[in-house]
């Protein structure tokens, strides 16, 4: 199957390996802490790359920032879940440590794209 323009994206491909690393974190919670942490934070952190995507196939360069926009907003959602899921003592060290790379690339990649969606608008 061919890859679509969104998946060609770097920053596409990792806010996908986030919400990967993500499911595996919460996968072996109890029912507690999975119904209610856990299916807030898989779920902020699919919705990073899920507007990715849906941006770049609205086509219009307002509608595709506009999307930038609600994933960096999903981005500080997931951050979010993931303070409360350490506070509560969900998280090890070792899981706290392999996250935090991501999430700290992630966020100036999102700036990034969103400000190259504004250039290109211009040239158009």
């Amino acid at each position: 199957m061919e890859r679509t323009n969104f998946e060609n994206l770097r920053v596409y491909r990792l806010s996908e390996n986030l919400a990967d690393e993500l499911w595996k974190v919460v996968f072996p919670w109890g029912y507690f802490e999975r119904d209610t942490v856990g299916k807030q934070l898989v779920r902020s952190g699919d919705s990073i790359g899920a507007n990715i995507a849906e941006g770049t196939g609205r086509g219009t360069f307002l509608d595709n920032r506009r999307f930038v926009r609600i994933a960096r907003g999903s981005l500080n959602e997931t951050k979010h879940w993931l303070r409360r899921a350490h506070r509560r003592d969900l998280l090890t060290t070792a899981q706290t440590i392999s996250l935090k790379p991501m999430l700290d690339e992630l966020a100036p990649m999102l700036n990034a794209y969103l400000k190259s969606i504004g250039m290109m608008s211009m040239r158009t």
